[in-house]
């Protein structure tokens, strides 16, 4: 923790909070909430009803009424999924909704290693030979022009449905993305299992207009497909606005309630979490990359199967599956980055803004796993590649808040029109493919970029906090009280920063790693994990924190988790 790092303060609507206060909100939450841009007690509640209406959102009621002739003649639909989690829970949502309503449906994962992304021509060929009159993309098309062309040709028809920036070319089919251009739908940021969800409950209105359910053929309950959508959101990283809060708070409520699929149960139990108190944390860390880990190593069909497993004694053998192959996953991620940490100096040169790294022997499924990592430690925006067979290497970045990534990559490849066949992403994340032998381009063409893109403060990281916390509100009440709401993405939860004496009683943890320390301000004390901390703390802290609720043999006690400290 020895550079210096910037500790700051969100800025609080004091308006808001005033307004939030009336309405009965607590004073501290109503100080929080003000803080991350909510101006009324009315966008705090989760009811579905208070969701953005389906018929807002481009090309939706088109894509309901083309399923709903889809279903009414029997077609062949084939769902095209991507290989990770939001993918895998999007295909899941597509199969289970749509066979709920009576459609003739199988689905089809492409393999990152074989196929790689999106509905490509082969794909098209693939789906032509299985049968398939009406093709369904989730999480992903929205670049597949000339895929969509291929299948047309094949006499199929294709429905788009995504979340990925579109680029300059669209396909030639109907598409449902809230990031297409001319798309006035105020959420942008649904996940593609959001919007296949969307799909679905246009499609239930258009069926229920055509008097197509009766006592024999009841009307599904979608809202029974909430756990996967918020699974698929939260894992996805996607922002949690408003809209993507009720999504996944409704999820939660599910989960908690025991009410989800064999799937998400048999993950809950391979990853040893309760769902009876289900957080975001647990479908971001725990089950999500077990979800990833089919796609990343093998193929994402098991995490579907697992999802889509209609016993818990077949979801448990699949979760059990998916659980070894993340357990391979992150051997194979630890070797990767010990393998680049080894030739990597402590810390990189202040002029350099960004980061590649490249081996012939790397895993193509681990390269963005492996970028986040470097990003954390050197904290810069990275990219990792790894071969790809047929004279090209493929990567994953991972940028740094301010500096949008697939655009800095649409830039490198305008300047270097013959080095990059094919790239997408958002402004965290993005993947490309190039010459194998372009890496140095790249990375020289990728650093002027950045220069111009960045501004000088990309690099100074610094913590956004909530300011102090009396004494008086570091409890277990409290504690309590601020695990409720849905935190995030863009709905950071709340961290503060005070000062703390340091009691003598420091212990290490059995991994050398983490550091347990007891600490006091105002007279109380308080215990505190360090993470990452193989050294013994000062006499004075300055620390930013989060007071959590520690479970401990059937006892619950407030525990402040250290996110970063300083001597003082």
């Amino acid at each position: 923790m020895s550079h210096a790092k910037l500790i700051a303060r969100r800025p609080v609507d004091s308006a808001a909070q005033a307004a939030l206060e009336q309405a009965g909100t607590p004073p501290l939450l109503a100080r929080l909430f003000a803080a991350r841009h909510v101006a009324s007690a009315d966008e705090l509640g989760d009811s579905l009803a208070a969701l953005l209406p389906y018929q807002a959102l481009t090309g939706c009621t088109a894509a309901a009424a083309r399923l709903a002739d889809a279903i009414h003649r029997q077609e062949n639909i084939l769902i095209i999924a991507d290989y990770d989690a939001d993918g895998a829970t999007a295909c899941t949502v597509a199969v289970k909704g749509l066979q709920a309503m009576g459609a003739k449906t199988d689905f089809f994962v492409p393999n990152r290693f074989e196929h790689g992304y999106g509905l490509t021509p082969e794909l098209a060929d693939i789906a032509h030979t299985r049968g398939a009159e009406l093709i369904v993309t989730v999480d992903n098309g929205i670049s597949s022009s000339e895929g969509v062309a291929r299948a047309r040709e094949c006499g199929m028809d294709v429905i788009v449905t995504d979340h990925h920036v579109a680029g300059d070319r669209v396909p030639d089919c109907i598409i449902v993305n809230p990031n297409q251009k001319g798309c006035t739908f105020p959420s942008k940021n649904l996940a593609g299992v959001g919007v296949i969800f969307y799909v679905l409950t246009a499609l239930r209105a258009k069926l229920r207009q055509r008097g197509y359910f009766s006592a024999t053929r009841p009307e599904p309950n979608l809202a029974e497909l909430l756990d996967l959508v918020a699974l698929g959101t939260v894992a996805d990283v996607v922002p949690l606005d408003r809209n993507n809060r009720i999504l996944v708070s409704q999820g939660l409520k599910r989960m908690r309630a025991g009410k989800m699929c064999h799937g998400i149960h048999a993950l809950f139990a391979a990853a040893r979490r309760d769902p009876r108190k289900a957080q975001p944390f647990d479908m971001g860390f725990a089950l999500g990359p077990r979800l990833n880990a089919a796609g990343r190593l093998d193929d994402m069909s098991v995490g579907i199967a697992c999802l889509l497993a209609d016993n818990l004694e077949t979801a448990q053998s699949l979760a059990a599956e998916l659980n070894s192959l993340n357990q391979a996953r992150q051997e194979i991620e630890q070797g990767m980055l010990a393998d680049i940490l080894s030739s990597f100096p402590a810390s990189l040169p202040p002029q350099q803004l960004t980061l590649c790294a490249y081996r012939d022997d790397f895993h193509q499924g681990v390269t963005g796993i492996v970028a986040g990592r470097l990003k954390e430690r050197f904290y810069r925006p990275t990219f990792v590649f790894a071969p790809a067979g047929k004279g090209e290497i493929r990567g994953s970045g991972r940028s740094l808040p301010g500096l949008h990534l697939r655009d800095a990559v649409d830039m490198v490849s305008k300047r270097c029109p013959k080095l990059i066949s094919r790239f997408g992403g958002h402004a965290m994340a993005a993947g490309l493919s190039m010459r194998e032998d372009g890496l140095a381009e790249f990375e020289r063409v990728l650093e002027q970029v950045v220069s111009e893109l960045a501004d000088e403060d990309l690099l100074s990281q610094t913590y956004l906090t909530d300011g102090s916390l009396d004494s008086s509100d570091l409890t277990l009440p409290v504690a309590r009280e601020l695990a409720r709401p849905v935190w995030g993405q863009g709905f950071p939860p709340p961290s503060f920063t005070d000062e703390f004496s340091v009691l003598r009683q420091q212990r290490l943890g059995s991994d050398k790693q983490h550091l347990k320390a007891w600490l006091q301000k105002d007279g109380c004390e308080f215990e505190a994990m360090f993470w990452r901390c193989p050294q013994d703390l000062p006499e004075h802290i300055r620390m930013v924190y989060r007071p959590t609720v520690n479970e401990w043999r059937g006892n619950e006690e407030l525990q402040l988790y250290a996110e970063y400290w300083e001597a003082v």
